[in-house]
């Protein structure tokens, strides 16, 4: 082939003999950065993190109002997770699975075991969210499969959503940005409307919908035919997608009835709600109701390796395991590195109570930002739970009409807030088109007095949004009565578990189901004559 073809790759003038970095060469385009993401605009450089706070190469300090990805829940430098690291490197970092258990994995496994309802027992890992929802989706498939049911191959889920970025995740996020350019490339997965009742997709009003979004998810299956459909698959408190929605009270366990008597599994994607930022140690607890699959991920690690894990119930697994395995892994997956840090993370959160920590310090939060509503009529709605907040943006209260989606108000906040040291999480509410909306969600370690801290920032940020939107619009400070509803209590009493109580808990044989399956371990007699032990 000839380069003449495709034009000359490097100037004929320049030789590279060596690269320092920064340098350009007189290279054109050369002043832009090799490395991509998303877009074209550059970023300060982190340089280290220390507790809530994080420092850039510049010597600027940002409060991480917003855990990065809502993933950092221990903050940046806890000791116990770097000295598991290091000590953990000083013996081995990597093992394929189809060669070796580790201890490290085999141990977080049966700690998952325990801290989840006693129907979830079995714990296959991954890399990410996105890779926990593609394994909770296999999983659900191949299950069905392996049981004589092939045509139920379907995954319902919700409008708007947000399940990963991997093209099986995609099938089920329904965010039109991130959808459009690829729906060429993924399957049709059915959408009933999300649990979102500041802006119900169906147009009603709770409680006189009778909790409609549900009772949408019946009729789908009834149209589609649950005789094609394996799961449905939700998150317990909306996400990047609706800004921290709390479903009505009812919803779980009217969900849960329907995928029962209509033979579906359900699938609750807890990727970001997972691991203690809520209140409980799952998101899902909120609400008396035990998934068949739940997927997790960043707090699993919080933010200090790539991990991720499905958590499942037996009767999910073993006619899998039976029929020769879960036809599904990653190369990295469990390795020994990535799951002794989470081991050490996971225990660090239970050990310093940071689940208490999030539902006691997380309502105080949600207390502050509702007094900054007062003050701030833009802001239309404050929902989430425990130390997971979000705010959305409206230039009408009472029709809770969104801002022009040209005006870009959530991003706008985010780079007003970053020039005042904190870090906060922009997206958009109605389908990722419009409705401005951020997410607030500190570390997990964070206490009344980081509150409050963070709360002054976002305050002068937000003065600073409400001049630019007075450019736009003069009636934005017209007093309008507030219709929206206060959903940041915690609940009196969870199960121990929820909490993160493992002390009373048993470990499960062979939680680790990769181990299990890939090496030939599992004994499906030992597990049974460990059930009639219990």
């Amino acid at each position: 082939m000839s380069l003449e073809k495709i034009g000359k790759r490097t100037p004929s003038d320049y030789e590279r003999t060596s690269y320092v970095a920064g340098e350009t060469f007189g290279i054109p385009g050369a002043e832009k950065p090799h490395l991509f993401y998303q877009d074209r605009k550059r970023l300060p450089t982190a340089d280290y993190g220390e507790g809530i706070y994080i420092f850039d190469t510049d010597g600027n300090r940002y409060l991480d109002g917003c855990s990065g990805a809502i993933s950092a829940n221990l903050g940046h430098g806890n000791k116990r997770v770097i000295e598991a690291a290091v000590n953990q490197l000083n013996k081995i970092a990597f093992t394929y699975r189809q060669q070796f258990e580790n201890k490290p994995a085999n141990d977080l496994a049966e700690l998952l075991v325990k801290l989840s309802p006693p129907e979830l027992n079995r714990v296959f890992f991954v890399n990410s969210g996105s890779e926990a929802v593609e394994a909770a989706m296999k999983l659900a498939r191949q299950y069905w499969w392996t049981v004589g049911q092939r045509g139920k191959s379907q995954i319902v889920a919700t409008r708007p959503s947000y399940h990963g970025a991997t093209l099986g995740a995609l099938s089920t996020t329904d965010y039109s940005p991130l959808n459009k350019p690829f729906r060429a490339m993924t399957v049709h997965s059915p959408k009933v409307s999300a649990p979102f009742c500041y802006h119900c997709p169906i147009e009603k009003e709770y409680p006189k919908c009778g909790v409609a979004c549900a009772l949408e998810l019946e009729k789908k299956l009834q149209v589609y035919g649950s005789e094609n459909i394996a799961a449905f698959i939700v998150e317990p408190i909306g996400g990047s997608t609706t800004g921290g929605a709390v479903p009505p009270d009812e919803y779980f366990p009217l969900v849960e009835r329907i995928c029962n008597e209509h033979n579906i599994l359900l699938i609750i994607d807890d990727v970001m709600m997972g691991c203690g930022r809520t209140g409980t140690f799952f998101g899902f607890e909120h609400w008396d109701i035990t998934p068949d699959i739940v997927a997790t991920s960043k707090g699993l690690s919080s933010g200090y390796t790539p991990m991720g894990a499905i958590i499942a119930s037996d009767a999910v697994v073993q006619p899998v395991l039976d029929s020769g395995g879960f036809m599904h892994g990653h190369t990295y997956a469990g390795n020994p590195l990535s799951a002794a840090i989470s081991l050490a993370a996971v225990n660090e959160i239970l050990d310093n109570e940071l689940v208490e920590n999030a539902a006691i310090v997380g309502t105080y939060m949600h207390e502050r930002l509702h007094k900054l509503k007062e003050v701030f009529p833009s802001i239309g709605d404050i929902r989430g739970r425990g130390l997971l907040a979000g705010l959305e943006f409206v230039q009408n209260r009472h029709t809770r009409e969104p801002f022009p989606a040209n005006w870009f108000v959530a991003l706008e906040l985010t780079e007003l807030a970053r020039k005042h040291g904190l870090l906060i999480y922009p997206r958009r509410s109605i389908n990722g088109l419009w409705g401005d909306h951020v997410l607030i969600a500190p570390p997990m370690i964070i206490d009344k007095q980081g509150v409050d801290e963070l709360i002054d920032m976002l305050q002068l940020a937000l003065n600073d949004l409400q001049d630019l939107l007075v450019q736009h619009i003069h009636d934005v400070n017209e007093k309008f009565e507030d219709h929206t509803v206060q959903r940041y209590e915690q609940p009196a009493e969870v199960p121990p578990y929820a909490r993160g109580d493992v002390s009373s808990a048993k470990s499960a044989r062979n939680a680790n189901v990769t181990a299990a399956m890939e090496t030939g371990h599992f004994n499906p007699q030992d597990y049974e004559e460990e059930i009639e032990e219990d």
